[in-house]
């Protein structure tokens, strides 16, 4: 699934902490992250679009998204911002 820059909102400040982005999540992008956490994934932070929340996750330097259905993109067209 290709998302476009108009699809998400982006919100810039002060990163959530883990719980409070845990509990924006949909019960099915719970289930795919805990299948994903056993490579190393971890929870980025969460976006929200139109069609509902997107969380993003890296495992070192891949980064993946799950959808609010619980699917999953290991190779998005997207790309992270650096933090300095």
């Amino acid at each position: 699934m290709n998302q476009s820059a108009l699809d998400i909102s982006e919100r810039r400040g002060n990163p959530l902490p883990n719980s409070e982005l845990w509990e924006q999540a949909t019960a099915e992008q719970k289930l795919a992250l805990y299948d994903l956490h056993r490579f190393g994934y971890r929870l980025l932070f969460m976006r929200h679009s139109v069609k509902g929340p997107i969380a993003v996750v890296c495992q070192q330097d891949d980064i993946a998204l799950i959808y609010h259905d619980g699917e999953i993109d290991l190779h998005p067209k997207i790309s992270i911002r650096q933090q300095h």
